[in-house]
């Protein structure tokens, strides 16, 4: 009835819409629904008979509610109510004047509005900092409460004077592990600031992309000015231009310098605002003298977000050698850079480009070397890029020649074949040949173990050790001579080694050793020593011939036994690394080597310490 009486009233309107106009207002609603509800009337607590009736038989009809009353059960949420705020509380003196809004950009009206987003992630998917990595104690990385009571100013300290290289390669991938490990803080650091220590000694490393992988591990509305530069940093260096840009739209950092323009510009241009990002950049670009290039290329790849393509010549002429910014947007843009800019580049450029994907293999071969030797590439990674190169047709030069030697070197038909092109790889390496060593060390495992092989048996090993393989090498213990390379590699190397080294077999290698300053014979001495597998005697016996002393304490021998008598992984891991650094192994000690090995074979590390040990010998 009521449905019927409510679409009459409703046809009644719309057929005398005239009627109405010209008469008194009139309410057309049905009766009752503008009229508040009644306050719902309390009913007793049905009686236990009650209560008994209704399960043995059928319920009572329900009376049929009132229109607009509250049903019984119903809960009514309250409007939210907001006080208007006082004038007497309002500051209208520092308000911006008309020209002063027109001149401001949308992220300035937007901060000056509190409209600027502070995230970019709902509160329901935000992580904790309490632990950052990207490798579990279950996966191969260190404790998670490995650092958690140490004091702060100590691994501060520590990762803050981390900023080169390694010398040693395989002191390079312990380090990486330790600084990926999802750990906890140490006590008194706040927990941004542990990443961000860890982030810039994975960037002063060359491993941008591993870097990157750390930063996306913390939420960006956690950053701090000094991760969010770290950051960016991580993204250049791994030509990800575009993932930089939560970073740069989120965290106030301060920055006005030319690249965080050049970033804020991109970035724009990729929110949506390319108008506003070209006609920033183009300012930008008359205010440049230096480095024009630089801002071309951003311009280009800005006018990318956008529907038009801005047409901008890159002409590379009389710009100087090539940075890690321009090198990273000129891959991301697919430009090509002069062969000659390249070659001029110097190492850390190279262990970019090792890993840049916007790189074909046959470009990226000159930098797998670096890489390799470095440790940012492994040997199976290597193998594999040569395995693209050798597949891709028209690869000519260095690159494809190597790839055929490789090749030759697996499925070589005889022995003999498959050693002498080891040897041609080995010998096209120029400069950073330990990585061609790197690079054959699965092919130098296939080697059948011979006496007319005696001779490259030492090299073999050291091959098959960069990569790890030490029972491959170990099957080289019957045919090498006592006091070679072979022999000294296979006594630090062996995992099973219960006999200790002898005089007479430590002072054949020493009367051989034609290394520069014996250099060989004191990094062997040092790795014996740190391993335990010397005597006392000899060693203060050969110590005195070599002219070294493994026990002259320093603050960081100190340090570095300390960590080790508490018996702390990551501890030792990052203060061997902060020994390690230089450019060769003309600059590590004997004695560093010495409290590098025997602390990482106190605690547990001790396929790190013998590898490290073997590498000494073999490289120094």
């Amino acid at each position: 009835m009521k449905t019927a009486w409510f679409l009459g009233t409703a046809a009644l309107v719309f057929t005398s819409a005239m009627g109405l106009a010209q008469d008194a207002p009139v309410d057309l609603l049905p009766p009752g629904f503008n009229q508040p509800a009644p306050s719902p009337t309390p009913t007793s607590t049905p009686t236990a008979r009650a209560t008994q009736a209704s399960e043995s038989g059928p319920p009572a009809a329900a009376e049929t509610p009132r229109p607009g009353a509250t049903q019984s059960g119903e809960i009514v949420q309250p409007l939210p109510t907001q006080t208007a705020p006082s004038r007497a509380n309002l500051d209208l003196s520092n308000l911006p004047t008309v020209e002063e809004l027109e001149a401001m950009s949308t992220d300035e009206l937007d901060e000056l509005l509190g409209l600027k987003p502070k995230f970019d992630i709902p509160d329901a998917a935000r992580r904790s900092t309490e632990r950052v990595g990207i490798i579990a104690a279950g996966e191969g990385g260190l404790a998670a409460g490995s650092l958690a009571r140490q004091p702060a100013p100590l691994v501060r300290a520590i990762l803050a004077g981390t900023n080169r290289q390694m010398v040693s390669r395989w002191g390079h991938i312990l380090l990486r592990r330790a600084l990926v490990s999802r750990l906890e803080a140490p006590s008194g650091m706040d927990s941004v600031e542990f990443a961000t220590l860890r982030v810039e000694v994975l960037n002063a490393l060359g491993e941008h992309v591993v870097a990157r992988a750390l930063v996306q591990d913390v939420d960006t509305a956690d950053y701090s000015p000094a991760l969010a530069n770290a950051a960016v940093r991580a993204y250049v260096g791994s030509t990800d231009i575009v993932g930089a840009c939560p970073a740069v739209r989120l965290v106030d950092t301060g920055r006005e310098d030319t690249e965080w323009q050049m970033l804020a510009g991109i970035c724009n241009a990729y929110a949506g605002e390319e108008t506003r990002a070209q006609n920033d950049l183009r300012r930008l670009l008359n205010r440049t003298e230096d480095d024009r290039i630089d801002v071309l290329l951003a311009q280009r790849f800005a006018g990318a977000a956008g529907r038009g393509r801005r047409a901008v010549t890159i002409e590379w002429e009389d710009t100087g050698p090539i940075t890690p910014w321009r090198f990273s947007l000129a891959n991301a843009l697919g430009e090509p850079v002069p062969s000659n800019l390249l070659e001029d580049a110097g190492a850390d450029l190279h262990r970019m480009a090792a890993l840049t994907p916007a790189l074909s293999p046959a470009q990226r071969a000159p930098a797998v070397d670096i890489a390799g030797a470095s440790g940012i590439l492994s040997a199976s990674a290597m193998v594999d890029l040569y395995s693209q190169i050798f597949a891709e047709e028209g690869v000519e030069g260095d690159p494809a020649l190597t790839a055929s030697r490789l090749r030759e070197a697996y499925v070589g038909s005889e022995p003999v074949q498959r050693l002498a092109a080891i040897r041609d790889i080995w010998s096209g390496g120029g400069e950073f040949s330990y990585g061609r060593v790197v690079l054959t060390a699965y092919a130098a495992a296939r080697v059948p173990v011979r006496a007319d092989f005696a001779d490259e048996a030492g090299n073999l090993i050291a091959s098959m050790l960069a990569a790890g393989l030490d029972g491959d090498a170990m099957r080289w213990s019957g045919e090498v001579e006592q006091g070679s390379l072979g022999w000294a590699l296979l006594a630090l190397a062996d995992p099973n080694r219960s006999t200790r080294v002898t005089d007479g077999q430590l002072d054949s290698f020493v009367d051989d050793d034609d290394s520069s300053g014996q250099q060989k014979s004191r990094m062997l001495l040092a790795g014996l020593a740190g391993l335990d597998r010397i005597d006392d005697a000899e060693i203060g016996e050969y110590s005195d011939r070599l002219g070294i002393d493994l026990s002259a304490p320093t603050r960081w021998t100190r340090m570095i036994e300390g960590a080790a008598a508490v018996d702390n992984p990551a501890l030792v891991a990052m203060l061997a690394g902060l020994g390690m650094q230089g450019s060769g192994w003309d600059q590590m000690t004997a004695r560093h080597l010495f409290h590098i090995v025997a602390a990482l074979r106190r605690v547990g590390l001790d396929a790190e310490a013998r590898m490290i040990a073997a590498e000494a010998v073999a490289r120094a």
